[in-house]
C-alpha cells in the first residue's frame, strides 16, 4: 500500500527540494493560519506565536504539529484545519523553515557569540558527572565518543546537541495483515499512521491498527530523557561536558 501521510513532503522523499516544499507551504499557512498566528508564524490577532511554540521546537518530522494541524485545539479554540496531508506537510516545512531563519536572523536576539562558556556555565561540573554516570554512561564515554567534544563545538551547539543530539533515524520493520514485510527508516508514526522509506526510495503508509511495527530508534533514549531532565540537570551536564 503507497499513499502519502501529511509527513512524506516534509522529509525525505522531497529532501532533495526542501525550498520549493517549505514555499508551498508558505502559501497554504497564510490561507489557513496567518490571521491567527501571523503571516510570519510569530503571533496574529488571535493566536499565540508558533515559533515560540515548544510543540514546533520539539517537533520531529511532523509528530507533534501533523496532529494539531488534524485534530485542531478545540480546548484553546482552536478548530482542526481541513487540509490535505501534502498540504499539511508543506505547511511543516515551511514552519520549520521560519523557525529557523527567525532563530538566526530576528532582532533583539542576543548574538551566537552572547552565548560563550562564561555565560551558559551555570551548573555544577561535579553534580553533572554523576548525573552522566547515572543516566548516559550506558552508552557514552568520556574517553570514547565524548572525547574532546568541548573542543569540537561551540557552547551553544554543545548544550544544543546533548539535549537533540543528530544520529541515524529510526528503523521500522512493518508487517501487513498481508505478511509482506517493509523495512526501512521511520517517517512518521503517531496515534493513527504509520510511514516508512524503503530501500527504493519510495514511502509507504498504513493504519497503525492495520499492521504490526516494530521500530528500532537509536535515540530513543535521549528522546526519553528530555521528558524528564530538568534544569538543573541540563547546567550541571553542561558544566561537566565542557570539562572534556
Amino acid at each position: 500500500m503507497k499513499t502519502l501521510s501529511f509527513v512524506v513532503l516534509f522529509t525525505t522523499m522531497l529532501s532533495a527540494q526542501p525550498n520549493e516544499t517549505a514555499e508551498r507551504g508558505r502559501q497554504q499557512y497564510v490561507k489557513s493560519c496567518s490571521f491567527c498566528h501571523g503571516v510570519s508564524a510569530d503571533g496574529g490577532a488571535e493566536g499565540p506565536s508558533l515559533i515560540r511554540s515548544a510543540s514546533l521546537r520539539h517537533d520531529n518530522n511532523g509528530d507533534l504539529i501533523g496532529p494539531v494541524i488534524r485534530e485542531g485545539r478545540p480546548e484553546k479554540g482552536m478548530p482542526p484545519i481541513p487540509l490535505s496531508p501534502t498540504q499539511s506537510a508543506d505547511v511543516v516545512a515551511f514552519l520549520h523553515a521560519q523557525l529557523k531563519k527567525l532563530d538566526k536572523t530576528s532582532p533583539g536576539k542576543p548574538s551566537r557569540d552572547h552565548f560563550t562558556r562564561a555565560v551558559l556555565l551555570t551548573g555544577d561540573a561535579e553534580a553533572g558527572k554523576r548525573f552522566f554516570n547515572e543516566a548516559c554512561a550506558r552508552c557514552h564515554s568520556p574517553a570514547g565518543d565524548l572525547a574532546g567534544i568541548a573542543k569540537k563545538f561551540p557552547p551553544v551547539e554543545l548544550q544544543t546537541r546533548f539535549l537533540y543530539p543528530a544520529g541515524k533515524p529510526a528503523m521500522a520493520t512493518v508487517t501487513p495483515a498481508s505478511g509482506a514485510v517493509v523495512k526501512g527508516p521511520l517517517v512518521i508514526m503517531d496515534a493513527f499512521f504509520v510511514t516508512i522509506k524503503d530501500a527504493d526510495g519510495w514511502t509507504h503508509t498504513w493504519p497503525l491498527k492495520l499492521v504490526k511495527v516494530d521500530v528500532s530508534d537509536p535515540l530513543a533514549a535521549h528522546r526519553a530523557l528530555l521528558k524528564t531532565i530538568t534544569n538543573a540537570n541540563v547546567h550541571n551536564l553542561f558544566a561537566y561536558l565542557v570539562t572534556l
